[in-house]
């Protein structure tokens, strides 16, 4: 009986070990792929950079100073510089135009005129005033003629300053028959010819500075979080102005000017919650190797340069999925929704502060209706746009 007993749990043993033989000595199991029904997917390798941060906007080339050509005397124009005109360019101090100088040469000679007479009367009226206050000491004289010598030596002053005052003056329009350049700069219209006859007070000729040019800017107030500008005034100092790369085509070239951002301006646009800043750019006229000038009216791409941020992760716009998360892609091929922190979008690209990890494997494939820990097919983005 006991040996009855003792056979089928022989068996049994046996068997057992035989099974674990088997699993010990077998071939292993490998992981599935995907199944060949799960969408394909498109995949980018989050990685951690430093970016500069920068805003881009657009706007026109505006000179620095301008003002209009005023005459200060009336006359006939006897004579235009050649830079008179449109486009002409001059220096400080050039004569732009000279006015007829013979009236203002007379009215000169005049003054003087009047100016040697007034001294002489001066110079009588003292003496007679000198007589009667030595005529008073031996009393000879009345109180009456003294206060008349008295009046008359002031009115000879006050005659010989007018007199003085007329010279001044009339030295002043004969040099204003020369009209100067008030700054170096250029002609934007003139409104004047030779023979031409100019009153005082009217405009001849519209000019602007080149020393500076000046783009004024409209930047949203969300980018002055990425900006260092001088919202309090106008920052003194190069090395402190933020810097703006301006580009434009010009004759059929992509050209670039480097300006620097000098000040903003006071008020923020309650609608577009927009502020202008201006950036200038010195010399703008000066050529620089086949860099052509940058000239007044010309719209510019401007992109103003900001602060430098650590980890930031760049990737592709087609990473923000539709519903404004980022589907990392798992060592398993599963789906993980993830929320994330958007810095700012800038064309193609969106910089993302915070919600990934390093070397995570992101989703660039727009899906539809997916679920969280769907199955895909990750193809790396460069792969895929090479098979």
């Amino acid at each position: 009986m006991v040996r009855q007993t003792l056979i089928p749990a022989g068996i049994i043993i046996a068997g057992f070990a035989l099974a674990v033989l088997i699993v010990a000595t077998g071939p292993k199991l490998e992981q599935l792929p995907p199944p060949s029904n799960a969408p394909l997917v498109r995949t980018w390798t989050a990685q951690p950079e430093s970016v500069q941060m920068s805003a881009v906007t657009h706007g026109s080339v505006l000179p620095r100073t301008e003002s209009e050509l005023v005459p200060e005397v009336s006359g006939r124009v006897i004579h235009m510089s050649p830079s008179l005109v449109s486009g002409g360019f001059f220096s400080k101090g050039d004569i732009l135009l000279k006015i007829d100088p013979l009236d203002y040469e007379v009215a000169l000679e005049q003054a003087r005129a009047v100016l040697a007479s007034s001294k002489s009367e001066l110079t009588n009226a003292r003496k007679a005033h000198a007589r009667q206050q030595d005529l008073a000491k031996k009393q000879s004289t009345s109180e009456s003629q003294r206060d008349d010598a008295l009046n008359r030596m002031q009115a000879a002053e006050a005659a010989l300053r007018e007199a003085q005052a007329r010279l001044s003056r009339a030295e002043r329009d004969l040099e204003r028959t020369h009209v100067t350049a008030p700054f170096e700069g250029r002609v934007r219209s003139e409104r004047v010819d030779v023979g031409q006859f100019i009153t005082r007070g009217s405009p001849i000729a519209s000019l602007y500075s080149t020393d500076f040019a000046e783009v004024r800017l409209p930047i949203h107030d969300e980018e002055l979080a990425f900006l260092d500008l001088p919202l309090a005034g106008v920052v003194d100092g190069s090395a402190s102005q933020p810097v703006a790369i301006l580009r434009a085509k010009f004759a059929g070239k992509a050209h670039e000017w480097e300006a620097r951002v000098v000040r903003t301006e006071g008020e923020l646009d309650p609608k577009t919650r927009m502020i202008n800043v201006v950036a200038q750019v010195e010399a703008p006229y000066k050529m620089r190797g086949d860099r052509p000038p940058l000239a007044v009216g010309l719209f510019v791409e401007a992109e103003i340069l900001g602060r430098v941020v650590d980890k930031v992760f760049v990737l592709p716009r087609s990473a923000l999925q539709s519903d404004g998360k980022v589907y990392i892609v798992t060592a398993d091929n599963t789906l993980d929704f993830r929320e994330v922190k958007i810095l700012k979008i800038v064309e193609e690209d969106v910089y993302i502060s915070a919600g990934l990890e390093e070397g995570e494997t992101v989703c660039l494939s727009a899906l539809v209706n997916a679920i969280q820990g769907m199955t895909v097919r990750p193809v790396v983005a460069g792969e895929a746009a090479s098979s």
